[in-house]
C-alpha cells in the first residue's frame, strides 16, 4: 500500500510539471510572434503618424484643422491610456492570484506529507496486528469475545485507512490542479507583460505626435486676441455642454445635491491644487474652477455619488466628464488622460471616473475641476476638504 501511494504521488508530479513544461512552451512560441508582430505594429503606426505630420507641415494647417488633428490625437491617447489601466489592473489581479496559488500549493504539500505519514503508520499498525491465526478463532472459538474485539477494531482501522486514501487522493488531484493553475497564471502574465509593453509603445508615439501637433497649434493662436477668442470658444462649448446635460437629464430621486456636504467634499485627485477660480485668465476671461497638479495617468475621483451626463473631448477642456448630483449641481472634471465611465452610469463618492493627464492642450498633466450649480460656477475651494 505504500508503494501504491508513492506511485501515486509521483504521477501526480509528473503530470504537472509535463503539463507544465508544455505550457510554457506553448507560451514561448506564442510571444515570440506576438512581439514580431507588436514591433510591425508599432512601426506601421510610427510611420503614419509621421506622414500625418508632414502633411499639417506641407499644407500649412488652419487652427481649426489643427484642433480637429489635435482632438482625434487626444482621443486615441485616451483609448489607449484606458487598455493600459485595464492591462495593470489584470496585471495587479494575475499576480494576486498567484500568491494565493503558491500558498495553497505549499499547503497541500505539507498536507500531502502529513497524510503519507499516517498511512505509513495505519499500514505498520495492520502489519504488527496481522500475526493472528483467524480460521483457528473462528473454528475453535477461543475467546470469542476477544475475537469480536479484533474484528471491530478492524473494521474501523480498514474504514480509517480507506478515508485517508480517499483524502490523499482528493488531495493529489487538486495538487495537479493548482500546479496546472499556476502554470496557466505564468502564461497570462506573460501575455499581459507584453500587452502592456506594447499600449506602453503606442501610448508614447500617439503623444509625441499629439506634441508636435499641439506647437503647431500654439505658433497659430500665439496672439493675444486670438488666445482670448479660443477660452471664449471653449467655455462657451463647455456651458453648452452642461445645457444639453441638464435638458436631457432625468435626476434619480437619490441624488440630492451637494449643500450637505459644503467644505467636507472629497479632492478629486491627489496634487498640490492651484485655487484659480475668479482670477484673470486672459483679457477679461477669469477662472471658473481650479487646477490640481498631479502626476500623468492617476485617478480622478467622484466628489459625491452621482451620475455621468458627459463623457467626451471638448474643446480646449480635452477629455471631460461631467457628473449630476441632483438639486442642481454638477462638477467638471477636464483636461484628462483617459475617460473610464460613459454617459448615463451612476458613479459613487470616491470612484475613479479618469485618469488625470493633459488633455486639451496642456503642457503638464493637471486636472481642471468645476463646480455647478443651476449653471452658475461656484469657488470649489468652499465645497472641498482641501
Amino acid at each position: 500500500m505504500s508503494l501504491a501511494v508513492s506511485n501515486v504521488w509521483l504521477k501526480a508530479i509528473t503530470r504537472a510539471v509535463v503539463a507544465g513544461c508544455m505550457l510554457l512552451l506553448l507560451s514561448t512560441v506564442a510571444q515570440a510572434q506576438d512581439s514580431d508582430d507588436a514591433e510591425k505594429e508599432l512601426a506601421a503606426l510610427q510611420e503614419e503618424l509621421k506622414a500625418r505630420q508632414q502633411a499639417l507641415l506641407n499644407s500649412r494647417a488652419s487652427a481649426e484643422e489643427l484642433q480637429a488633428v489635435l482632438a482625434e490625437s487626444e482621443k486615441q491617447i485616451g483609448a489607449v491610456a484606458g487598455k493600459l489601466n485595464t492591462t495593470r489592473k489584470a496585471l495587479a489581479e494575475n499576480k494576486q492570484q498567484q500568491a494565493s496559488l503558491t500558498r495553497r500549493q505549499a499547503e497541500l504539500r505539507e498536507a500531502i506529507g502529513q497524510q503519507q505519514s499516517m498511512l505509513a503508520g495505519q499500514l505498520k499498525s495492520a502489519f504488527i496486528a496481522g500475526h493472528y491465526d483467524y480460521a483457528k478463532m473462528i473454528f475453535y472459538q477461543q475467546d470469542a469475545a476477544r475475537f469480536e474485539r479484533i474484528i471491530t477494531y478492524y473494521k474501523y482501522l480498514n474504514q480509517a485507512r480507506q478515508a485517508n486514501i480517499t483524502q490523499f487522493t482528493a488531495t493529489v488531484t487538486e495538487l495537479e490542479s493548482v500546479t496546472a493553475s499556476l502554470q496557466q497564471k505564468a502564461s497570462e502574465l506573460n501575455q499581459l507583460q507584453a500587452d502592456q509593453q506594447q499600449q506602453q509603445n503606442e501610448l508614447v508615439a500617439r503623444q509625441q505626435d499629439r506634441q508636435q501637433t499641439l506647437k503647431q497649434l500654439n505658433a497659430k493662436i500665439a496672439g493675444e486676441e486670438t488666445r482670448i477668442a479660443q477660452l471664449r470658444e471653449a467655455e462657451q462649448a463647455l456651458v453648452e455642454a452642461i445645457e444639453r446635460a441638464q435638458r436631457m437629464s432625468q435626476i434619480p430621486q437619490e441624488l440630492t445635491g451637494l449643500a450637505s456636504d459644503k467644505g467636507r467634499l472629497l479632492k478629486p485627485a491627489d496634487g498640490s491644487v492651484r485655487k484659480l477660480f475668479g482670477k484673470r485668465r486672459q483679457g477679461q476671461v477669469r477662472w471658473k474652477g481650479i487646477m490640481i497638479d498631479g502626476r500623468e495617468g492617476s485617478a480622478v475621483k467622484a466628489i459625491a455619488h452621482g451620475r455621468v451626463v458627459y463623457s467626451d473631448w471638448l474643446r480646449g477642456f480635452g477629455l471631460v466628464t461631467i457628473i449630476e448630483h441632483g438639486d442642481g449641481f454638477m462638477t467638471v472634471y477636464g483636461h484628462n488622460q483617459a475617460l473610464l465611465r460613459q454617459a448615463g452610469e451612476s458613479v459613487a463618492k470616491g470612484e475613479t471616473v479618469a485618469l488625470l493627464g493633459q488633455s486639451g492642450g496642456q503642457n503638464s498633466p493637471n486636472l481642471y475641476f468645476e463646480i455647478r450649480h443651476k449653471g452658475k460656477a461656484v469657488n470649489p475651494a468652499d465645497w472641498l476638504d482641501l
